[in-house]
């Protein structure tokens, strides 16, 4: 597992998103370690990890649940889950209204089919499956997945703390995978975090990154100078719209719209 699942499985249980069974010692550890810089970049108005985690989550979860309760998305494949609480909240609101697929690598995915089973959530509308985002086909891909599921049904596929670990072209190419995924059925729509250049000002954006980057142990990337660059990828890539929201202009979603970081994010919403 990487330091960010168990820094985020923490984060949302501590937020009240989460059920303390997705949280872990390490992701304790790391809270509590990174607590005072957090806090002297609040004190000074910066922006804080926890802030940017929280408001991403929420605007992701608002949106997916719109979807839902109007009758449009009735699947939703969460790929590279990790510890989000996102199937367990969704499975245990909507019950057989929906499938909840979690995906990520076989370690990861044994971790949460653990975490979930003690919860009494699996079922044959909440599972947990092995995927590797970054295949084409065969066992294990996307596309052996939604093969698998009802094509007459609305689908969504979410990624969150994904895309921006990758480079341009890996992102692109798992773009289009996604929007020729959702092809497939009736309805498709993708969420997912994004980071731009161009969101804030060019030395917080540095140091925001390069501090993420030493924390997730390696570097991540931003791809898109602003919102029509990353538009007009995502449109090239199969997608037929595609709006990228901003968190702050939802305060009512995100709760605290003062940190800083709630700006340095954008949630893709691309439908098929």
């Amino acid at each position: 597992m990487s330091p960010t699942a168990h820094y985020t499985g923490y984060v949302w249980a501590r937020a009240g998103l989460s059920d303390p069974a997705f949280v872990t010692n390490e992701g304790r550890l790391l809270h509590s370690t990174l607590a005072p810089l957090n806090l002297t970049s609040q004190l000074w108005r910066g922006p804080t990890l926890d802030g940017f985690l929280l408001a991403r989550h929420r605007l992701i979860d608002q949106l997916l649940e719109q979807a839902v309760e109007s009758g449009e998305i009735s699947q939703v494949i969460e790929v590279a889950a990790g510890l989000s609480p996102r199937g367990w909240t969704f499975a245990k609101k909507y019950g057989d209204r929906i499938t909840y697929v979690e995906t990520d690598l076989p370690g990861m995915a044994a971790r949460k089919r653990k975490v979930l089973a003690g919860l009494g959530s699996l079922s044959e509308h909440h599972q947990v499956v092995e995927l590797d985002a970054l295949a084409d086909a065969g066992a294990g891909s996307l596309l052996e997945l939604t093969g698998r599921l009802d094509a007459g049904r609305g689908t969504a596929i979410v990624t969150e703390g994904l895309v921006n670990y990758f480079d341009r072209d890996t992102v692109v190419a798992m773009w289009r995978r996604f929007a020729t995924a959702l092809g497939r059925f009736s309805t498709g729509r993708y969420l997912s975090d994004l980071h731009l250049h161009g969101d804030t000002n060019p030395t917080l954006t540095w140091v925001f990154t390069l501090g993420l980057s030493a924390f997730v142990r390696g570097r991540v990337h931003l791809h898109f100078e602003n919102v029509d660059e990353a538009t007009t990828a995502l449109l090239d890539c199969g997608f037929g719209t595609a709006v990228l929201h901003l968190p702050t202009d939802f305060p009512k979603v995100i709760g605290n719209r003062r940190d800083p970081a709630a700006k340095m994010v954008r949630i893709v919403d691309a439908c098929r």
